[in-house]
């Protein structure tokens, strides 16, 4: 059942409909879950979230978060959770959570895009840009040092940063 009901999970997101056929479908195929699986919580919580119920969203996202998703979805939930309290006006939870997300997860530089996002949010514009130019430095075919001493200089002598 579960590579057939990941299937079917995939095609629903894949379909591209109207927010409360999207998330009648996602909660029809959670349903077919027990209450003790993270992936029901955790699909329901991105059915919530993209149709803009972050409320809702949270509440589900921190259930799967509490009974443990293996490492991709883990990664994805923290990347969504984290974007949903910033929505909601948590910065501060959200970089927190970010920042205990391993950077090289297999969200890629997702978490990091976040992070600057939730860390402009919370009135740190500095070290938003230095998440950023850091998760853009291996990228650069050239200028890798500068890039990396331009970030640095941004926090110099900050006490926090992830």
């Amino acid at each position: 059942m579960s590579d057939d009901w990941q299937r079917r999970v995939d095609a629903v997101w894949a379909a591209d409909l109207p927010d409360d056929d999207l998330l009648a479908q996602i909660s029809s195929l959670a349903d077919e879950l027990g209450d003790d699986d993270a992936r029901r919580w955790f699909e329901l919580a991105g059915a919530h979230d993209s149709t803009g119920r972050e409320l809702e969203a949270a509440t589900h996202y921190e259930r799967a978060l509490s009974i443990g998703l293996g490492p991709e979805q883990h990664a994805q939930a923290t990347v969504q959770y984290a974007s949903t309290l910033r929505n909601l006006g948590r910065p501060d939870l959200a970089i927190d959570l970010l920042e205990r997300l391993p950077r090289l997860s297999p969200v890629g530089t997702a978490r990091d895009a976040f992070l600057a996002l939730a860390l402009r949010d919370a009135g740190r514009s500095d070290e938003a840009v230095r998440v950023l130019l850091e998760a853009v430095v291996p990228t650069l075919p050239r200028y890798q040092r500068s890039v990396t001493a331009y970030a640095a200089a941004l926090t110099e002598g900050a006490t926090e940063g992830p």
